[in-house]
């Protein structure tokens, strides 16, 4: 019995450092946000842009550290760009989305209202990173967001779910982790492949009607594997593949989010596709 304990001990942490993760370190306090047009909401849509964009972090980031990136790169680009905090946790600053996927969707839900409400926009869309380009789906499909939404990009985001190239599969070799898990922190086992929220999720196809999807990947992910399961079926989808634009790219999965300049013009190509420019090793 000890020895299965250490065992556990030993193996949770990798798992949960695994899962998602999108940031090294707490965001600085004071960080800017609104003062660089970011999280402005006296910010109205352009003519050029007439939606605004919502950024939705990943599986341990937060709405400031997850897009210091690709929010100052939208904002130039003349976007009116917010971001949330979802999936939190009583007692864990800074590092979210562990929560359900169902409960952190009804969070999407109020946020996306209150983004509408203030820029006056009938729709949206919404970029998200790992989690944060799966839940999205669960508020379109369950939460009243087909509506709401123009289009969804996914930048590497969990749509089947991830067997850590296996590791999740030793959950089983211990009695009670997977419920030990679930208890505590239901939003990294709700994106273990074959969960009963992605069944859910996916059951009668991977898209809802009048919602554009784009999905980028990375062949270097090492958390969301195999890679391939990001990508969807059904109409409105495009699923790219960082390394058929740039070979040269080595983006991995916490890069595809945070600083890849290649992932970033595909993301504004995806949101302004009537504009779009062909997406090279040199696009940032």
């Amino acid at each position: 019995m000890k020895l299965r304990r250490s065992r556990l001990l030993a193996v949770l942490p990798a798992l949960v450092l695994a899962i998602g993760v999108t940031t090294a370190a707490p965001a600085a306090a004071g960080t800017p946000t609104v003062g660089s047009g970011w999280n402005n909401f006296s910010c109205k849509p352009s003519a050029r842009h007439p939606r605004p964009v919502v950024l939705v972090h990943g599986t341990f980031g937060n709405a400031v550290d997850n897009w210091l990136g690709l929010a100052p790169y939208l904002v130039a680009r003349g976007y009116c760009v917010f971001s949330l905090d979802y999936g939190q946790l009583p007692g864990v600053p800074f590092f979210h989305g562990l929560g359900a996927v169902d409960a952190s969707a009804r969070q999407l839900a109020g946020y996306v209202d209150r983004v509408l409400a203030a820029t006056g926009a009938a729709k949206t869309d919404i970029v998200g990173h790992s989690q944060g380009g799966m839940m999205p789906r669960e508020y379109l499909k369950f939460h009243g967001g087909a509506d709401k939404v123009n289009a969804l990009i996914g930048l590497a985001p969990s749509n089947h779910g991830t067997d850590l190239d296996g590791l999740t599969r030793l959950l089983d070799q211990f009695p009670g982790a997977r419920q030990y898990l679930s208890t505590l922190t239901p939003g990294l086992t709700d994106q273990i492949a074959g969960s009963d929220m992605l069944g859910r999720l996916n059951a009668g196809g991977d898209t809802v009607p009048g919602v554009r999807y784009t999905v980028i990947a990375t062949r270097y992910d090492e958390v969301v594997t195999p890679y391939r399961t990001q990508f969807l079926d059904g109409p409105g989808v495009h699923n790219v593949l960082l390394q058929d634009l740039c070979p040269a790219d080595l983006a991995e999965h916490v890069a595809i989010g945070l600083a890849d300049g290649v992932a970033f013009h595909e993301t504004a190509n995806a949101l302004d596709p009537a504009h779009a420019t062909p997406t090279t090793c040199a696009s940032g």
